[in-house]
Order: structure tokens, then C-alpha cells, then sequence
């Protein structure tokens, strides 16, 4: 018992240092109760295994202590604490690798595998066999996880957190507390009422330069250098002629900073907002499977379209290969379509590599549509060439000096720009009307360069191409219109422009 109380009063203290906190500010009681409850039920399991009480409680203060650092680690670099769906990223830190543990140092690597190895010797040397202990440790386990069980059935603490609210949730409640309540309440989430797909019905006259194809960029970390740095001279050319040129542009609200990936691309292609997501919001993907007919293939695919979803990296990635066909594309493009990076052009496949595929799939698609053989076509293309970090040890570039990470990501960035503008141009080539979207997915984390708080909004634009590849302007009074945007609200302009919803 006197471990126990140890223990709980440890726990306390480590989490009274999980940010975000607030100054000389107590957690709720009713936080404190669940988290110690929590703690029992860990430091129970942890004896049943290792039948050593003391064992169970260094093992229980370290893995407590571990998570507070990494939630501290993951608010510092993404601006929000530890939630219960990094958790599911687990196991995509080890079929993905290169995504996470290049942020990590090499003497960083082998210290942690080092640790580990002693950590095993040391639980190896300390394992007590005694039968008592491992089922006194059961025991424990069993009345901490009976009593959580209980407490959450209490009218008080069942109505916490009925609404995300992660920020203020942790400040209130701890960190432990609202990962529980978050997964429960994610759990008790339903899947959404199908969508219908869109119908059109065209007029030959009216709708002369409706797309016959479109191309929407996900940009990887993608941001305007101009906002990011606050330096004029960083303006990207073909960004600054494609507002000027656009059918609508502005900012996308994105509600991730540095990460989160698949936030922005679910809110894309599915369409559904973050309220209607709910505790669904903080990774979309898990659920995404029960969602198909609202994506973006699904929908068009009641319109005549036929819709293609490309990413130069393993399809398993996010669970895209079994994510995307559902949402309605009726063909992935993988890493296998694209040309692989060269050794001086870094780890991932090149925004050029990926323009000049989907320069080559919008060709046959306008071919196959010149001999009667080919509907209206998507191509929705995730781009990887700017993931972080930036400024790699193999920087081969003699204009970036070493080590200088706001200079290597706008190098990036201005190759991203350089696909805009090619992709405008063979677009405007095929002699077919079209629709070109570009957006950025997020902002990028760069350390000591960008910091999460203020904003996150990144740049989109929407140009619509006439036959002769002419920019179409947009329905502003005064030409281009500027309309700000969230994901979601981008997925239902890109349906507007793609199939309207036939005239009373």
C-alpha cells in the first residue's frame, strides 16, 4: 500500500508538469481520482509481470515519466499534447521508420537500444518468482481497473469532456484522464448517414468550359516563405501569378501544424467538418473505412467521373490502400509509377518526378477523351518531396549552406512552386478545359525557425483553364475572388466546380 501511495503521488506531481498547464493551477478532483485509479491499474499489471513491487513501481514512474516527456516534446514541436490516437502510430514508427527516427540523431539511437538491452538485464535480474506477489499484483490490477470501471459510470465524471477541447481538457483534467475519456468517447463515436454522389445535369451551351479534368496537389509542408518569414523577397513566382490569375484562392484553415498529414487530406477529400467529427477529428483515418460514400471519387463517380488517387510512398501508409478505393478512386498510383530520387536529390520522390506523372495520366486521360473512350477524370496527387527534416546530412545543394534549415526548405518550397507552374502549363497544353487545385497540408516545424501558436493557415489556389488554356476568372465582383477556406469547405468548392447541382 505504502508503494502504491508512493507511486500515485509521484504520478501527481509528473503530471502537474504535462503542458499546457496554467500557473499555480490544481487538476480537477475528479481528474486526479481517474488518473490515480489509472496508475493502480498499471502498477497492478506491472507486478502480476514482474512479481517485484519495487520493480513494478520504477517501471510504472518510468513509463509515466515517458509519456509526460513526449506529450511535453510533441506540444513544443506541434503545439498540442499527446492525444490517444498517436498512439495508433505505434506500429507505423516501425513499418515507416524514416518518417520518425530521422528526427532523431544516430548517438541518440544507440543510446536508447543501449538503455533498452540494460533495462531487460535488470528486469531479467530482479524477476521474482514467488506466485503471492504476481497474484497480489493481479489482485490489485483487478480492483484498480473494476473501480475505473465504476468511477466512469458516475453521472459527475461520465459528462466530462463531452466536447474536444484538448487544450483546456489537459489543463483541467491531466493528461492521462483525457487520453482514457478521449479513446471512450472516439469508441462510442458512429459512423454518418451515407452520402448520395452527385448528379449533373449539363447544358451544352452554358457548360462549354466545365473541367473535363481536374488536378488537385496536396502539398507536403507547403506555406507561402513570404508569411513564414516575413521576408518579401521570398515570394514564390508561380504562387503569386496563380492568385493573381485564380478562379478563387485564399487561405486553408488547417488545423494542424508541423504534422498531421491526413487532417487536412481527410477534410479534402471526404468533406467532412471537424464539428461533425468530433472526437473522429484528431486522426480521421481511423474511422474513414465507414465513411467512404462522402469522399470525393464516391461522389463524382454519380457525375460521370473517374477519379485516381496518386502518393509516391507505400499505399499502406495511413491505411490508404484500403482508405481511398472505399472514398471511390478507382485507381491508386503508387511509388512504383514514379521516377525514384537520384542520390543528390535527397530521400523522397521529387514534386518534379510527380508533375511529370500526372502530366503523363492528364495526357492519355485528354487522348482517350479526343477517341470518345474516356470520362471526365481526377487526379488527386499527395506530394512528399518537402517532408522534414530539412537540410540532411547529404545536402549536396552548394546554394544551401550546410546545416541551414530555414534556407533548405525554401529551396524545397520553391521546387513545389516550380510543379505549380509546370503543371499550369501542361495543363494549358492539353487543349481541354480543366480545373488545377493546390494547396499546402500544412506548415512546417522547423526547429528554432517556425514555432507552433498564431497561425497555421497555408495557401490555396483554384484555377479553372479554358480550351485554350486560358485562365477563366473567377465570380468575384472585381475579378479573382479571395474566399478562406477549412478543408472541408475546399472539398465542397471543388465538387461545386466540378459537378453543380443541376438549375431548378
Amino acid at each position: 500500500m505504502l508503494i502504491v501511495l508512493v507511486v500515485v503521488g509521484t504520478a501527481w506531481l509528473m503530471d502537474g508538469l504535462v503542458r499546457p498547464r496554467t500557473a499555480r493551477s490544481m487538476r480537477q478532483a475528479m481528474g486526479l481520482w481517474l488518473q490515480a485509479l489509472m496508475v493502480v491499474t498499471l502498477h497492478g499489471a506491472l507486478l502480476a509481470l514482474a512479481g517485484n513491487p519495487w520493480v513494478a513501481a520504477a517501471l510504472t514512474i518510468a513509463l509515466l515519466a515517458l509519456f509526460a516527456v513526449v506529450s511535453n516534446a510533441k506540444h513544443a514541436m506541434l503545439g498540442e499534447p499527446l492525444v490517444f490516437t498517436d498512439l495508433a502510430l505505434i506500429g507505423a514508427v516501425f513499418r515507416h521508420p524514416q518518417f520518425y527516427l530521422s528526427a532523431v540523431s544516430l548517438w541518440q539511437r544507440a543510446l536508447g537500444a543501449l538503455a533498452g538491452l540494460v533495462l531487460l538485464g535488470v528486469l531479467g535480474a530482479l524477476f521474482d518468482p514467488s506466485p503471492a506477489r504476481h497474484a497480489a499484483g493481479a489482485i490489485w490490477a483487478g480492483v484498480g481497473l473494476t473501480m475505473l470501471w465504476l468511477s466512469l459510470r458516475i453521472a459527475g465524471i461520465a459528462r466530462l469532456a463531452p466536447h474536444p477541447d484538448l487544450a483546456g481538457d489537459v489543463r483541467r483534467l491531466g493528461l492521462l484522464p483525457v487520453l482514457l475519456l478521449y479513446w471512450l468517447r472516439w469508441r462510442a463515436s458512429a459512423d454518418p448517414a451515407p452520402c448520395p454522389p452527385a448528379t449533373v445535369a449539363r447544358d451544352g451551351a452554358a457548360d462549354a468550359d466545365a473541367p473535363a479534368l481536374a488536378v488537385v496537389i496536396q502539398c507536403e509542408s507547403f506555406a507561402d516563405p513570404v508569411e513564414l518569414f516575413g521576408d518579401d523577397a521570398l515570394a514564390l513566382p508561380a504562387l503569386t501569378q496563380a492568385r493573381a490569375d485564380a478562379w478563387q484562392w485564399g487561405d486553408l484553415a488547417v488545423s494542424g501544424f508541423g504534422a498531421y498529414t491526413m487532417r487536412t487530406e481527410y477534410g479534402v477529400v471526404f468533406g467532412r467538418s471537424e464539428e461533425a467529427l468530433g472526437f473522429r477529428l484528431f486522426d480521421p483515418f481511423l474511422s474513414a473505412l465507414g465513411e467512404g460514400s462522402y469522399g470525393l471519387g464516391s461522389r463524382l463517380d454519380g457525375a460521370g467521373w473517374r477519379s485516381l488517387f496518386l502518393h509516391p510512398h507505400d499505399m499502406r501508409f495511413y491505411g490508404r490502400d484500403r482508405i481511398m478505393p472505399a472514398a471511390g478512386f478507382a485507381e491508386l498510383v503508387g511509388e512504383d509509377r514514379f521516377t525514384p530520387p537520384a542520390p543528390h536529390e535527397g530521400r523522397y520522390v521529387t514534386d518534379d518526378a510527380m508533375a511529370q506523372t500526372i502530366a503523363t495520366l492528364a495526357q492519355d486521360a485528354a487522348s482517350d477523351a479526343a477517341n470518345g473512350d474516356s470520362p471526365p477524370t481526377l487526379l488527386y496527387a499527395v506530394t512528399i518531396e518537402n517532408h522534414g527534416p530539412w537540410a540532411p546530412a547529404e545536402e549536396t545543394d552548394d546554394t544551401v549552406p550546410k546545416g541551414d534549415l530555414k534556407a533548405s526548405y525554401v529551396r524545397l518550397v520553391r521546387r513545389s512552386d516550380a510543379m505549380l507552374a509546370r503543371l499550369r502549363r501542361d495543363l494549358a497544353a492539353l487543349g481541354r478545359p480543366s480545373l488545377l487545385v493546390f494547396f499546402g497540408d500544412h506548415r512546417p516545424s522547423i526547429p528554432a525557425v517556425t514555432r507552433p501558436g498564431g497561425d497555421r493557415h497555408t495557401p490555396y489556389v483554384m484555377l479553372r483553364l479554358d480550351a485554350q488554356g486560358r485562365p477563366i476568372a473567377g465570380p468575384g465582383a472585381h475579378g479573382p475572388g479571395r474566399v478562406d477556406l477549412t478543408p472541408a469547405e475546399l472539398h465542397a468548392a471543388i465538387m461545386t466546380a466540378l459537378a453543380p447541382p443541376a438549375q431548378a
